[in-house]
């Protein structure tokens, strides 16, 4: 696991690290599970950034990305955004139904389904390991499949934290197969609320 990056050292990021390193390695067991043992997580970074300035720092490229985004419903809450680039998403989805990669422009409906369940399974081990350690209930929706620009998607999830707070926590996830490190990532963007309650709990 990555140190933390942060211009100031903080001492809180580093506790946080402990409460999502947690869900990070309950949500790699699940995925490691799903796939026959073939890809797992790491948690890359936790970051705490001016608003203005997240954009930059997370560059999610100006290519169109295949995304599964759950958000967590209820007074504290949080958005995880799965995402792919077309090669490996497609890849993913014929890994899973033991079929080959298709070529055809529009993905089926067996492949959203088979992306939807993965960022459905991520996203109920790394909430659910985060509710146990901070002793809350979290009901996340069901998982939505979009094919997007990721800047934008990302903007969209970080709308509530602009409204109160100058600065944004985000915590990203990277996936390996092996050794290899592969062009899928996971970006947790908790609210103003759901930031409270972890700092609270640790």
């Amino acid at each position: 696991m990555d140190m933390i990056t942060t211009p100031n050292d903080n001492q809180q990021l580093k506790v946080l690290q402990k409460v999502l390193g947690a869900a990070t390695d309950e949500a790699s067991q699940a995925m490691s599970v799903w796939t026959g043992g073939k890809i797992s997580l790491t948690l890359d970074c936790i970051r705490e950034i001016p608003l203005e300035e997240v954009t930059q720092e997370f560059d999610l490229g100006m290519d169109l990305l295949t995304m599964v985004v759950l958000t967590i419903e209820g007074e504290i809450g949080g958005t995880m955004i799965l995402t792919f680039d077309e090669e490996n998403g497609r890849r993913l989805a014929a890994t899973l139904f033991k079929q080959e990669v298709s070529i055809d422009p529009e993905w089926s409906e067996l492949e959203r389904s088979a992306l939807n369940e993965t960022g459905n399974i991520l996203g109920c081990a790394y909430f659910n390991a985060i509710a146990r350690l901070v002793d809350c209930e979290f009901v996340p929706s069901p998982p939505t499949f979009l094919q997007d620009y990721g800047v934008c998607v990302l903007e969209q999830a970080l709308m509530q934290q602009a409204q109160e707070t100058m600065d944004v926590l985000i915590c990203q996830t990277t996936f390996l197969q092996g050794s290899e490190k592969l062009n899928w990532n996971i970006l947790f963007v908790p609210d103003p609320k759901m930031r409270a309650t972890l700092n609270a709990a640790t």
